[in-house]
């Protein structure tokens, strides 16, 4: 089979890494549509395709090593977005309970389960017998999936949430104790302080660099491109991967300035740093909004290369010990994460729900047990069985995101027995409140409007969003009191994260021939589906779009120059009747002050 999918590529003139990325796309798109049919996670389609094309199934990929490569670029991205979703004011506002439950989660944890693999090999399992096999399975119980986890609150909107905060915030200390872990393998049996130590110097002086670079330089670039929003993406892209490239190679660095030490970092930790110093920035929506799907698919190729990697079980044992691996990474979640959360001060239901998000065995565990097999600390059998866990907390996890406050509800009454009561205070806000009226777009008709709004309602400015692009607008904006926002109103993502779903009404202020990618008759289709429940206002050029764009979904579409006339009307009427002084002075009079501030708009 193999030889036969090979030639055929060959045939057609394929390159050979070309044609193994077409066929694991073409499977995975196969089995995502049959598998979303049955409502079965797509994850478990991913992980199918790349079981059916890998060595326990069709033997159909001959690059396994250049996919993999490939995917790891999807973990990249991935770390950066999720730096780019670092709210650290946000973050710092969990206080105690993210910093201690951060620093006592993964030593507790990786100490019960230790515990509890020893136990079990003490019954004379072979599988589980010794020291090691018990420890390398105890760091598969105590690390979470951030992959996994940042990808379902990002699909749930869940990101900017209590829960969704402390989750990224908890992952982000796992990844700093796996650093520890991993600086530590090696010398497992004569363990130093130094590599470690040379990781965190490396790590810190990275975080350093990148801030001040991005203050001062990076800042005007995207500046510069603010008006092209696909050059802000590439822009961003390349700071991604230059501080990546900075990271890995930054010991090199260190030491061709005639620095004598071992300094290290990693390009994954110099993505996440890489997002995290823009996070704050005016462009990180529209950022976000456009790697985000590059990043699903190169996360794509992982999930099928790891679905390549799972080799065919060498007995009932293999996994039945996973699936032991996996129901005491998820008990662990609720008898160690749900405590410490309550104790630092979490309420309980944010307690619940962010236990249950984080039950799942990490992507990074796998990682882990290659390189303990690689020293000779287990088997290439451990390394099935962790690699197994995490393919069946990776497909229980979509069931536990959708039912987590069912979960709570059912807890409940078990919650009081062991002492975790509701502390009967008001639930904190899940997330900030979203705009009253979003206007999108800042041409004439939006600055026109944000004038009378300030004249004639000023108390609804605060709860007032501007989207656009035009980034030397927006401190003028903000000075009216709205708020702003830069992004491309064509973007769905970029309408999703500012909000735009929770408004009230939305207005298109923007005409077709300015718009570029759509149009407002597309812009209404898309708002209508994120905003089911919102008044649309749009505008149009042509009388013959009216009706089109009222299809659409727009609640109300207007024609400029229909709006302009029927306001000059007024003013032609009183000319004709010679009454223009009068009128002009009660115009006056209604605007408080000349007649030309109705009309005052920012340059």
């Amino acid at each position: 089979m193999h030889t036969s999918l090979v030639s055929i590529a060959a045939g057609g003139g394929v390159p050979p890494l070309v044609a193994d990325l077409g066929l694991c796309l073409v499977a995975a798109a196969v089995l995502a549509i049959a598998f979303l049919k049955l409502k079965i996670p797509t994850i478990a389609a991913l992980l199918g395709a790349g079981v059916v094309l890998g060595p326990a199934g069709l033997e159909a990929i001959g690059e396994e090593q250049s996919i993999a490569t490939i995917a790891n670029l999807g973990l990249t991205l991935l770390l950066f977005v999720i730096g780019l979703e670092i709210n650290l004011k946000s973050l710092l506002t969990s206080g105690r309970t993210l910093i201690v439950t951060g620093a006592l989660q993964v030593p507790l944890t990786l100490a019960v389960g230790l515990g509890a693999f020893l136990v079990i090999g003490m019954t004379g399992w072979g599988l589980v017998s010794g020291f090691y096999p018990a420890l390398y399975l105890g760091v598969a119980c105590a690390f979470s999936s951030t992959l996994l986890v940042v990808k379902y609150l990002q699909e749930h909107l869940k990101l900017d949430t209590v829960a969704g905060r402390l989750a990224v915030g908890l992952l982000i200390f796992q990844d700093i104790w796996a650093i520890v872990f991993l600086a530590l393998q090696p010398s497992f049996a004569n363990p130093s302080i130094v590599p470690i130590a040379m990781t965190f110097l490396g790590t810190g002086l990275l975080i350093v660099i990148s801030t001040l670079v991005a203050r001062f330089v990076l800042s005007r670039a995207f500046h510069i491109v603010a008006r092209s929003p696909e050059l802000v993406v590439t822009v961003a892209l390349g700071w991604c991967f230059g501080v990546g490239l900075l990271g890995a190679n930054l010991g090199t660095v260190v030491s061709r300035l005639g620095f004598s030490i071992e300094v290290s970092a990693s390009m994954e930790m110099g993505a996440l740093i890489a997002g995290a110093t823009i996070a704050t920035s005016p462009y990180a929506y529209e950022v976000v909004s456009r790697v985000v799907h590059l990043r699903d698919f190169f996360v794509t190729l992982f999930f099928v290369g790891l679905g390549m990697s799972i080799p065919v079980p060498e007995s009932a044992g293999v996994i039945l010990l996973s699936a032991i691996v996996a129901v005491i990474a998820i008990l662990l979640r609720y008898l160690l994460f749900l405590p410490l959360l309550y104790t630092t001060g979490l309420d309980r239901r944010n307690s619940v729900s962010v236990s249950t998000k984080l039950a799942q065995v990490s992507e990074f565990c796998l990682v882990i047990a290659y390189l303990g097999s690689q020293l000779g600390h287990i088997s290439g059998t451990h390394v099935s069985v962790v690699i197994f866990a995490f393919v069946i907390t990776a497909l229980i996890t979509p069931l536990l995101f959708a039912t987590s406050d069912r979960l709570y509800q059912r807890l409940r009454p078990v919650l009081d027995v062991v002492g975790i009561r509701s502390r009967g205070v008001r639930p904190e806000a899940e997330s900030a409140e979203a705009p009253r009226l979003v206007l999108l777009g800042f041409h004439r008709t939006g600055s026109a409007l944000l004038a009378d709004l300030e004249r004639l309602h000023p108390d609804l400015l605060p709860q007032t969003l501007v989207v656009d692009t035009n980034t030397a607008l927006h401190p003028k904006i903000r000075a009216r009191g709205a708020q702003v926002l830069y992004g491309d109103i064509a973007s769905i993502e970029v309408l999703r994260h500012a909000g735009v779903d929770g408004a009230e009404v939305i207005v298109s202020t923007v005409p077709d021939e300015l718009l570029k990618g759509t149009s407002n008759e597309h812009l209404v289709r898309q708002l209508r589906q994120l905003a089911p429940n919102a008044i649309i206002i749009a505008n149009c050029n042509r009388v013959s779009q009216i009706k089109p764009i009222q299809s659409a979904g727009a609640d109300h579409v207007f024609r400029i120059s229909s709006e302009i006339a029927q306001g000059i009307l007024p003013a032609i009427y009183a000319a004709l009747n010679a009454t223009l002084p009068s009128y002009l002075e009660a115009l006056a009079e209604q605007h408080g002050g000349a007649p030309e501030a109705a009309t005052e708009v920012i340059d």
